[in-house]
C-alpha cells in the first residue's frame, strides 16, 4: 500500500498492488476503487500494462470514461432516470441526456472505499446511503480483487440492503492487450459466447428485444477482428458510433452463481489472450467510441477512439423497466452475489 494522493477536502487516497508468483501485477486505488494498472507478460515474457488509465489522482477525480471504476448502484442505463418499485415511482439523478448512467452524477466511482488487506486478496467497502442518487434503502457492498498463480484477476462481487432496492455493479476497466497507449484495438480477435443482444434505441436504452447475432455484426460466437464491425453501416453501429451493447451470455448446463465462459479477445502481435468469465447473465461490449486525444494517459500517449475495449459484466441496461429482463431488485435479507475473472494467457 502507498499513498496515492488527497482529495480536494483532504481525504487521502491509497493505492494498493497484488502480484503473484508470474510477475503479474494489478493496481488500485480506494477512490472508485478504480484498477489504475495491469501488468501481464506478452509471448516473450515482457510485461506491460494493458489497462488504461492514469498515474495521478488529479485525472481520476476530474472527467474521464470510468476508466477502471467499480460502477453502481446500476451500471449501466436507466431510461429516463427514473423506474418503479413495489408500486413506488423514484426518480434518479440524470448524467445522460435524460437517462441515468452508472449510478447518476456521483456514482460508486467517485466514492471512497475502505480497504482491508487479506492474503493475496483486498477487501473494498461502501455503505450507500437510503436515496443516494435517487436510490431507495441503505446499501452495504463490499467489493473483493484476488489475483491468483494463473495470472487470472478475480473480482467479487456482495452486497445486503436495509430495503428494496434496485442493483447492477460491474468494473469499467478498458483493455489494449498491445500494451496502454499502444494503438487501436481494431485488430484484436474477438470471442463472445453470445446468440443474442439487446438492441438500443437512439439514447442507447434496450428496446426490450432480444435480437439474434446470426448474419450481423453482432455475431462474435467465432473469432473476428473488431474492425469490420466497428466500421460497418449497421443502424445500431452507427447510432453508437461502433459497438456499445449489451450481449446475452448463453448460460447452458450452469448453476445459478457459477461463472461460465463469456468472452475471448487475443492480440497476435504480443499473443496476448484475455478471458472473462462471469455469473453475470450480460456482457456490455464498448469499443471506445467515444474516446478522444483530450485524454493523456499514464504512459504519457494520447487516447483516440477504439484505443481500447470494455467487457463489462452486467445485468441488462434498464432492467427495472424491462419485464422481461433478469430481475436486479434486491431484497432486505437477500443477498446479492457476483463474480468475474478476468483470465491472461500467452498464445
Amino acid at each position: 500500500m502507498r499513498r496515492f494522493g488527497s482529495l480536494a477536502d483532504g481525504t487521502e487516497i491509497f493505492e494498493y498492488t497484488l502480484q503473484n508468483a508470474r510477475g503479474m501485477q494489478v493496481r488500485f486505488i480506494t477512490y472508485g476503487g478504480i484498477i489504475t494498472s495491469i501488468c501481464v507478460p506478452d509471448r516473450g515474457g515482457r510485461l506491460a500494462n494493458v489497462a488504461l488509465g492514469f498515474d495521478n489522482l488529479t485525472q481520476y477525480a476530474g472527467e474521464h470514461p470510468y476508466f477502471g471504476a467499480i460502477t453502481g448502484r446500476y451500471a449501466n442505463r436507466i431510461a429516463g432516470g427514473r423506474f418503479v418499485l413495489d408500486g413506488v415511482a423514484y426518480e434518479l439523478a440524470k448524467n445522460d441526456g435524460c437517462n441515468s448512467l452508472h449510478g447518476g452524477a456521483v456514482g460508486f466511482d467517485k466514492r471512497v472505499w475502505q480497504a482491508q488487506e487479506q492474503s493475496g486478496a483486498v477487501e473494498l467497502r461502501y455503505r450507500s446511503p437510503s436515496g443516494e442518487e435517487g436510490y431507495p434503502g441503505a446499501l452495504d457492498v463490499v467489493v473483493t480483487y484476488a489475483l491468483d498463480d494463473d495470472n487470472a484477476l478475480h473480482i467479487e462481487y456482495s452486497a445486503k440492503a436495509d430495503a428494496p432496492t434496485v442493483l447492477n455493479l460491474t468494473n469499467h476497466s478498458y483493455f489494449n492487450l498491445l500494451g496502454e497507449g499502444a494503438g487501436s484495438i481494431e485488430a484484436h480477435i474477438l470471442t463472445i459466447n453470445a446468440d443474442q443482444y439487446t438492441p438500443t434505441d437512439a439514447g442507447q436504452i434496450p428496446t426490450g428485444e432480444l435480437a439474434p447475432v446470426a448474419g450481423s455484426p453482432f455475431d462474435f460466437r467465432v473469432p473476428k477482428a473488431i474492425a469490420p464491425g466497428q466500421r460497418s453501416a449497421h443502424p445500431q453501429i452507427l447510432a453508437a458510433k461502433g459497438y456499445d451493447h449489451n450481449f446475452v451470455l448463453r448460460r447452458d448446463g450452469l448453476a445459478a452463481g457459477e461463472p461460465g465462459f463469456a468472452a475471448r479477445v487475443y492480440e497476435p502481435t504480443s499473443g496476448r489472450i484475455l478471458e472473462v468469465w462471469t455469473s453475470e447473465p450480460g456482457l456490455q461490449f464498448y469499443a471506445g467510441n467515444m474516446l478522444d486525444s483530450s485524454l493523456v494517459g499514464s504512459s504519457g500517449r494520447l487516447y483516440r477512439q477504439s484505443d481500447g475495449l470494455a467487457l463489462e459484466t452486467q445485468h441488462f441496461p434498464d432492467s427495472p423497466n424491462q419485464p422481461c429482463f433478469p430481475s436486479t431488485v434486491l431484497r432486505p435479507g437477500d443477498r446479492f452475489q457476483s463474480t468475474t475473472m478476468y483470465k491472461f494467457m500467452t498464445d
